[in-house]
């Protein structure tokens, strides 16, 4: 029972499809924020392009001898090569309608973050002799990654409301949204970067913990996130409510685990309770008004 449970698990985090769930809720989070019908070709968007991207990045940099590899991750998805690719394939063709039944400027926006994505890996300039994608570029890896995510899950759905509905929603409650959903996405990444820092020292990336060390990058962390909640406290999205409630309650669990993340080094600790928090924010929220 456990060991099927377990192939279970690694097939959705390692195939990625349950990161690209993740996505799916913090789309679904910020619907119920701004108090808007659900667009749910939006919603197949953030899925099916996260699903996408996230293959993408790991299947073109196939290393010479996978099953050799000290992660998990990177055994089972070189093991299962070929059924990676085949979710792939179905993912981006999933994608299509639902792209194609968005508005101008949501697609516009879209092609531009599908770019950044793919971008972040894929070597698309050189410095002497060795190829680099935009990851390699000193500070810009986290960064990278913490702006696509807020801005697929915050700005896309608007600008796709923005082409349908007469709506009404000031600048600064979508900055605010925005800058929370960074800082949020921020902070569950950096312990993926601690993690991975020999490794990224050896590719010689430029990360907050490759330069300021572990003990710095883990106080960073707790500092984005209880900024989040300063802004959360001072400046409510929908006053104090069960929404804020329910968000803070994931807040302080965040903290939690992020603290525990320095002795629990197994990967599923990263791809499941990490991960699983931009899944836990939508479920919680949901359970605390349905209570």
């Amino acid at each position: 029972m456990i060991k099927y449970l377990r192939q279970t698990l690694d097939f959705l985090l390692f195939s990625n499809i349950f990161i690209s769930l993740g996505a799916a809720s913090q789309g679904l989070l910020t619907y119920h924020l701004i108090g808007y019908p659900i667009n749910w070709f939006i919603i197949g968007c953030l899925f099916f392009s996260t699903i996408v991207s996230y293959n993408f990045s790991i299947l073109i940099q196939k290393p010479k001898n996978p099953q050799l590899s000290e992660y998990r991750r990177v055994r089972w998805i070189f093991y299962h090569y070929k059924m990676n690719i085949v979710i792939t394939v179905l993912a981006a063709l999933a994608l299509i309608p639902c792209f194609l039944n968005l508005h101008f400027n949501a697609q516009i926006l879209l092609i531009i973050l599908g770019i950044i994505s793919i971008g972040y890996s894929t070597p698309i300039f050189s410095i002497g002799k060795v190829k680099h994608g935009l990851r390699n570029i000193p500070g810009l890896k986290l960064f990278l990654i913490a702006l696509v995510w807020a801005l697929s899950s915050v700005w896309l759905p608007y600008v796709e409301l923005s082409d349908t509905h007469q709506i009404n929603i000031n600048v600064w409650e979508l900055i605010h949204l925005i800058f929370k959903r960074l800082l949020f996405v921020t902070a569950i990444t950096i312990p993926f970067d601690i993690r991975d820092m020999l490794q990224d020292s050896k590719y010689k990336l430029k990360t907050i913990a490759t330069v300021y060390g572990e003990k710095k990058s883990y106080l960073f962390c707790q500092i984005l996130l209880i900024t989040y909640l300063l802004l959360s406290v001072l400046f409510p999205t929908n006053g104090y409510n069960l929404d804020f409630y329910s968000l803070t309650f994931t807040v302080f669990l965040t903290a939690w685990l992020i603290f525990k993340s320095k002795w629990k080094k197994n990967e599923y600790y990263y791809f499941f309770y990490l991960d699983g928090t931009l899944v836990l924010q939508y479920v919680l929220l949901l359970l605390f008004n349905f209570a």
